[in-house]
């Protein structure tokens, strides 16, 4: 069985970001509170709290003391106002992409603009960026959503689009060649970060030249779900956090298995999952 790994498989920029700078602050020995999970890995976040850190959904549930991290998702312009009320020290390790998104979040609000973001409403990263609008909002998941929304959208004159750095490159096409049929007062702005693309694309690309495909990430990674969505449409494709998940039996007869990982995937538990898949 040959096995082909997928070049962008693994920790994205703003991921390996946030993951060595609390590792650096721990090894330090600074005392570190992550305001929620700091990537969506439970293996990760395990590891983290045996060296010390705390995992607090709440800003209140932060211990006096305690150094916060921002993870890469970014947090409501409210949360850095709550931070300096309480004379916290914080390290911001928002991505850098989405630093740009809460920017443009931040102008349609200045603007009296409609914010229209493109993303799952429920995810902490579009959480973050509708709490940088002091304007109106609407969220969608996708092009049928989008279409539900057209009556609310043609109230307003100024729109700003943006999307969820780990949209599905696909679906984003989509709606905005709908939105430029039928509502070109829009500003849209391609927000999906470089990392994204690539990855989704080599996806894409890798499904079409397997029998099987792997996605290793965590359960509750939206990049890890886009990335299985992608896969799917060419060939069977399953998702794994861990080589334990693993089912060998599902890879017989299979003569070539291509393998990648979403952005919040250790290395260690790709080559773990490589090594069984070699056993």
């Amino acid at each position: 069985m040959k096995v082909l790994l997928a070049k962008t498989a693994g920790f994205c920029f703003g991921v390996d970001r946030a993951v060595k700078l609390t590792y650096q602050l721990l090894a330090e020995g600074r005392k570190v509170a992550t305001l929620g999970p700091l990537i969506h890995n439970p293996q990760v976040v395990a590891d983290l709290a045996e060296k010390g850190a705390l995992t607090c959904e709440d800003l209140d549930d932060v211990p006096d003391g305690y150094e916060v991290v921002i993870r890469s998702h970014g947090v409501p312009a409210r949360v850095y106002e709550k931070i300096n009320t309480r004379g916290l020290a914080f390290h911001d390790a928002t991505c850098p992409f989405v630093s740009k998104i809460h920017k443009l979040a931040e102008e349609a609000g200045k603007n009296g603009a409609l914010l229209l973001v493109a993303g799952d409403a429920k995810h902490p990263e579009v959480q973050g960026i509708v709490g940088h609008t002091t304007g109106p909002v609407l969220v969608f998941a996708g092009e049928e959503e989008l279409a539900a929304l057209r009556p609310k959208i043609a109230q307003h004159e100024s729109i700003t689009v943006v999307a969820q750095t780990t949209f599905q490159v696909q679906a984003w096409e989509k709606c905005k060649t709908a939105l430029k049929k039928w509502c070109t007062n829009a500003q849209i702005f391609d927000t999906i970060c470089n990392a994204t693309w690539a990855r989704q694309q080599e996806a894409e690309d890798l499904s079409q030249r397997c029998d099987h495909m792997i996605v290793i990430g965590g359960h509750h990674s939206s990049n890890t779900q886009k990335l299985l969505q992608v896969a799917a449409r060419h060939t069977t494709a399953i998702t794994v956090e861990t080589a334990d998940e693993l089912d060998r039996t599902w890879l017989q007869g299979a003569e070539t298995v291509g393998v990648t990982a979403g952005a919040s995937t250790p290395s260690s538990i790709i080559e773990e999952v490589l090594n069984c898949m070699s056993e």
